[in-house]
Parts: C-alpha cells; sequence; structure tokens
C-alpha cells in the first residue's frame, strides 16, 4: 500500500481528513461550545470546505499530468468527494440549511451509481466519469458553499444570497437527476450482460 502513497493519494486522504475539522468547526460552533461568535466558526468551516474542493481539483490533475494514476487513486478519490459532500449536507441538515428530502434524492444518486458501477466492474466494464456528473459536483460544491455562510448576519449585508442559495440548490438537484439519468441510459446494458 505503501508504494501507492504518491502525491495525489496523498492529497485525497488529506480530503478524507478534513472532514473532522470541518464538521467539528460547523456543528461546534453553531452549537454554542466554542463561543458566541458562529459567523467565524461558518466561515472557518468554510476555508476548510473550499480548501478539501480544491484537493479535489488538484490531484486530479497532478495524476494525469504526471502519470500517477493508480487503482487506490480511483478507488478512493471519487470516494472522498462523496464523503465531504454528504457530510457536509447532511450538518447543513442538521442546521436547517437545506431540506432534508434533497439531501436524500443526492445522497440515494450517489449509492445508485455506486451499485451500477459494482455491477458494471463485475462484468469488466469501466465506467467513466461523464461531464453531467462533474457538473453536478461543482455545484454541489459551490451550494455548500453558499449554505455555509447564508446566515442572518451575512443576509444582512447581502439580502440577495437566500435567493441565490436556493438557485443553486435546484441546479446541483436537477444535475444530480440528470447526471443519474445519463450513466443509467448510458450503460443500460450493463444489468443485461450476464456473467
Amino acid at each position: 500500500m505503501m508504494s501507492k502513497m504518491n502525491l495525489p493519494n496523498k492529497l485525497t486522504l488529506f480530503r478524507v481528513f478534513l472532514i473532522l475539522p470541518f464538521e467539528i468547526l460547523l456543528l461546534g460552533g453553531n452549537a454554542g461550545l466554542f463561543g458566541e461568535n458562529t459567523l467565524f466558526f461558518n466561515v472557518a468551516a468554510l476555508a476548510i470546505f473550499i480548501l478539501a474542493s480544491l484537493t479535489d481539483f488538484i490531484d486530479g490533475r497532478i495524476a494525469r499530468r504526471y502519470h500517477l494514476v493508480t487503482n487506490f487513486g480511483k478507488f478512493m478519490d471519487p470516494l472522498a468527494d462523496k464523503l465531504l459532500v454528504c457530510s457536509a449536507m447532511i450538518a447543513l441538515v442538521e442546521l436547517e440549511r437545506i431540506p432534508a428530502w434533497v439531501v436524500i434524492v443526492i445522497i440515494s444518486r450517489e449509492f445508485i451509481i455506486s451499485g451500477f458501477r459494482l455491477v458494471a466492474a463485475d462484468n469488466g466494464t469501466v465506467i467513466a466519469a461523464s461531464y453531467w456528473g462533474k457538473f453536478k459536483t461543482a455545484f454541489q460544491m459551490l451550494m455548500v458553499c453558499l449554505m455555509l455562510v447564508n446566515v442572518p448576519d451575512v443576509q444582512k449585508m447581502w439580502p440577495w444570497l437566500d435567493g441565490l442559495t436556493s438557485a443553486v440548490m435546484w441546479i446541483a438537484l436537477a444535475l444530480t437527476v440528470i447526471s443519474l439519468a445519463d450513466y443509467l441510459i448510458k450503460n443500460r446494458n450493463v444489468l443485461k450482460e450476464q456473467k
């Protein structure tokens, strides 16, 4: 396993590690565990989320450019993305900033695609990431960023932020459904194949 720990893989693991301080700052800060300045902890959580999201962009670039793509990276990179975004959205449900049903739809999509990929892999088929999936991930990350700072203190300064956050949420939700349909339609023969 140690031979697989190149820079892109280390960045992927770092992204997973960042989930813990992100959750502590977001949930602990909003629960008043660290004082009354909840805006500070929302911004700190946002900074960690942005840093983690950037590692997603950077590790893939490095892996492709320097031919450092590994099986470990192929497995962990999308898993790290799902863990980061889903844990953030679940925390936002706890803080009542996103409806639970939206998160259920998004997480259900991830389970369906993961199961679909397992069946495909069992049949010797590799399902590549689609542009719809990449757009979906980008808008989900943007949605989380907006929801992290969409608090009363910020809304007073930027009253348009609430509307923008809602619009991005609906776009992210639409892309979630579209990307799911795209995967299933393009790879519908996977379920018909017999081993």
